[in-house]
Parts: structure tokens; C-alpha cells; sequence
């Protein structure tokens, strides 16, 4: 009798949703647009609108779209029915919104053959092109930038790496997080416009170096602790030509890297972390062997805690190599050490700390707990959560993206103290917070103290 019960149970549930599955797909058929766009059903005595976006070229297998070119689609659906079908809005509109409304800089760079200045904008997924001797007045909300690159045709989301290519501008923009692509664009490119080409990447780079003599593209992996290394010019699916990973790097969480090409040096900025021990990379010469990367991932007890340092190795170190040098230890100063930059006249080493607001120069010879050279940090210098930097040699300045600052600063190269910037490139009104909402990924409300705490 059970058995008889459950059986029927079972197939009660089975034409249940057999014929809502023919309903909805008779309803879908019905309206407007036809079964590729939408859906009016009755729902507890009140209307809902359903939508969707048909994925290309399904066949047997899910096609994931990146977050931001979703989102673009889906809202440009919404809005293509509500002209169609005249109803309300299928949601409902939020009390309040906790959002920052203005570029957020991440990463510079000075294209100094066509006197232009370049930066990544993370906050709003944006590039953003000035000229290089724009400075706001402190009356002016911000300056207008001579060009944007920006919408769902570009690619670009949570950019934080930038590369300018010295003789024809393309700009080579890294994406960090929820877009698994290097995009490339051509130094005329303006608008919603998409890149014209680009290099399908490990998840999480950060960083980006060039070495223009060789033709080499080197990467950061942040989250798996690796240095990617590529030809320039790669395009698409094709792997790297070298990988860096392994207990034996002291890789931690890396971020900026930097070349010193005439010593086949290869400098890279670990913010810390909790490190495990994992497994050499291959290197039996196949261009397939170090795909994909190693997953870094701490496992109590099997590791050890790294802190925020600068890694030095030769520019063609490859699999589970030790570094040659590495400058870490309280005298350092390092925090969050995220830019760097190395300046082959002066033989200098520049990083950018984000969590103490400051830049830290060494030797280009540093090692050890040693303490830099000259640091750049106090009220005047409007340093605020420095992320990038750039070494403009033709005109002996230096550049920096403040993340936590809506600025661009830049310096004379010799810079020292509580220097006050040549000039300041503003994207927001003056005093105007930042929220630096990277990408938030759950939220609490501590009823208590009547807070909103957000991972970020």
C-alpha cells in the first residue's frame, strides 16, 4: 500500500510539472516577441514579468556570460517588453542605494609620443584617456576626459592592470575578476566599441609587464600565486609560454610586477597571504605543461603565513623557482604593496603601499629588511589608496592612480616627504568619499550597532 502511495506521489509530481512546463511554453509562444524573449504567467492573484536572454550557439553544452554583459542584456530586454506590452516594471524600486557614482582610477599609464595619460576605472568598468597636462582647478567638480571606453561590447569589468605600447599606443587593459580576458585596443578606440582582440587568461591577473625587445607579456595570477608569460602579440585560447608557481617562489597573493630588461630582472609585489604547499609546476618544454594552474588555496596546517613583500627573479624563471632576492620585514614598510615600478636611470625600485597611503623607493639592488631610500607619503601629497604608477622617463615624472582618492597625482621623479603633486587629474567633485566597492559578495546587518558589513 505504501509502495502504491509513493508510486503515485511520484507520478502526481511528474505530470504536475509536465503540464506547467507545456503551459508556460504555450504562454511564452503566445505573446509578443514570440518563446526567445519573454513571458506573462499569473501568479498567486498577481502578475509577473520573466525574462530571459537566449545564450548563442547552444548546443550541448552551458555558455556562461560575463556578470556585466548579462546584466546589459537582461535590462535592455526588460526595457524592449515594457514598450511592447505597456505594463509596470517587473521590480520594484530600492528605498536606497549604497553606490559610488564616480570613477574610481586603478591602474596609469602615459602615452608619452601622443602626450596622453590612460587609467582603468574599476568602480564604474571604464578606460579613461586625458591629456597629460590636465589639472582639475579645485573649483571644477572633475575633468573630462578626451575619450571613454565603456559598455558591454568592450569587455571590460574590474580592470586593474594597464599597458600603453610605446610606438602605436594600443592599450592593453587586464581584467581582474569576473572577465577572464586581456583586451586590447587600438589607441583611437572611443565608446561602446569592442576590443580588437584579445587573450582568454588564468582567473584573477592582476598585473601586466612587456618586454618589448623579446615580445614577452608577463601576468600576475593573483589568487593562485603564479606569473604568467605569453608572446605579445597572443590572441584568443592561446597558452602561455612559461609559468611561475610553486612553494618555492614565495608568491603570495601577487599583484603589480615590473622588468629591469637590461639585467633580465623581474620584479612582483605580494601582498602576503596564507600560503600552501603545493606541487612544482611542469616544465617538459610543452607549451600545454604549465595549463592549467595549480589551485594555491591554504589547507590548515599544511602552510605558512607569507607577508607583503617585493620577489625578485630573472625575467625567464619558470616553474617552481626560488627568487633570487626578496625585500620584506617590518624596516620595508610595505602594506598591501600592489604598484611597482623600476627606474632603470636612477636604478630605483618604486611600489605603491595601499593600505598606509604611501610610495616606498629602493636600491634596485635591495634585499632583506632594509629600509627604503625615500618614501612619498603625508597630507599634501593626496596620496589616498595608491594602486598604480608609472614612470614617465621622457618627462621625469611620476605618475599615480589613487583607488581610494577618485585621482590621478603625479610627481616630479625625485619626489621625497609630504610633496604636493605637479598636478592632480580628478574623476569626483573634491572630498567626495570613495566606497571602493570592488565586488562585494554578501551582505549582513549587525542590528546592534546598526551597521551594513560587506565582503568586499
Amino acid at each position: 500500500m505504501k509502495l502504491w502511495v509513493g508510486l503515485r506521489q511520484t507520478l502526481g509530481r511528474i505530470l504536475w510539472w509536465t503540464a506547467a512546463g507545456v503551459l508556460a511554453a504555450w504562454m511564452v509562444s503566445g505573446v509578443p516577441g514570440g518563446g526567445d524573449e519573454m513571458a506573462i504567467v499569473q501568479s498567486g492573484g498577481e502578475a509577473r514579468l520573466i525574462s530571459y536572454q537566449p545564450l548563442p550557439e547552444i548546443q550541448e553544452e552551458c555558455v556562461l556570460m560575463p556578470a556585466g554583459t548579462l546584466m546589459a542584456a537582461t535590462l535592455q530586454q526588460d526595457q524592449r517588453l515594457l514598450s511592447q506590452v505597456g505594463g509596470a516594471p517587473s521590480r520594484r524600486a530600492p528605498l536606497r542605494v549604497i553606490s559610488d557614482p564616480y570613477a574610481s582610477p586603478s591602474s596609469v599609464a602615459v602615452d608619452v609620443v601622443r602626450n596622453e595619460v590612460i587609467t582603468t576605472d574599476e568602480n564604474k568598468f571604464q578606460i579613461l584617456v586625458y591629456d597629460r597636462l590636465d589639472n582639475t582647478p579645485p573649483s571644477a567638480a572633475m575633468s573630462e576626459p578626451k575619450r571613454i571606453i565603456a559598455g558591454s561590447r568592450t569587455d571590460i569589468e574590474f580592470q586593474c592592470g594597464l599597458y600603453v605600447d610605446p610606438l602605436k599606443g594600443d592599450i592593453f587593459a587586464v581584467n581582474n575578476d569576473t572577465q577572464d580576458k586581456l583586451v586590447i585596443f587600438s589607441r583611437q578606440a572611443d565608446g561602446n566599441v569592442p576590443p580588437d582582440r584579445w587573450l582568454h587568461t588564468p582567473h584573477g591577473t592582476f598585473g601586466i609587464a612587456v618586454d618589448e625587445e623579446k615580445q614577452e607579456l608577463f601576468l600576475t595570477i593573483q589568487h593562485d600565486s603564479a606569473v604568467v608569460v605569453y608572446r605579445k602579440t597572443a590572441t584568443q585560447e592561446e597558452a602561455p609560454i612559461r609559468l611561475l608557481q610553486g612553494d618555492r617562489t614565495l608568491l603570495a597573493d601577487p599583484h603589480g610586477i615590473a622588468l629591469d630588461t637590461e639585467n633580465d630582472l623581474m620584479f612582483v609585489a605580494n601582498y602576503g597571504s596564507t600560503h600552501s604547499v603545493s606541487p612544482p609546476a611542469q616544465q617538459d618544454g610543452g607549451r600545454k605543461a604549465n595549463w592549467p594552474l595549480e589551485r594555491s588555496h591554504a589547507i590548515p596546517g599544511s602552510g605558512r603565513f607569507l607577508p607583503p613583500s617585493i620577489t625578485v627573479y630573472s625575467s625567464t624563471a619558470s616553474g617552481d623557482t626560488r627568487p633570487l632576492r626578496v625585500i620584506t620585514g617590518p624596516k620595508t614598510q610595505l602594506n598591501w604593496p600592489t604598484g611597482v615600478a623600476f627606474d632603470s636611470e636612477r636604478g630605483e625600485l618604486l611600489v605603491t603601499n595601499d593600505m598606509n597611503h604611501s610610495i616606498v623607493i629602493f636600491p634596485g639592488d635591495a634585499h632583506g629588511d632594509v629600509a627604503p631610500v625615500r618614501v612619498l607619503k603625508g597630507p599634501k601629497t593626496g596620496l589616498r589608496n595608491p594602486t598604480g604608477i608609472f614612470l614617465d622617463a621622457k618627462n621625469d615624472e611620476l605618475w599615480v592612480s589613487n583607488f581610494g582618492g577618485h585621482s590621478l597625482t603625479v610627481y616630479p621623479m625625485s619626489a621625497d616627504g609630504d610633496t604636493p603633486p605637479l598636478r592632480t587629474i580628478r574623476t569626483a567633485p573634491v572630498g567626495r568619499p570613495s566606497l571602493m566597492i570592488g565586488n562585494p559578495g554578501a551582505v549582513a546587518y549587525d542590528s546592534k550597532r546598526e551597521e551594513i558589513l560587506v565582503p568586499n
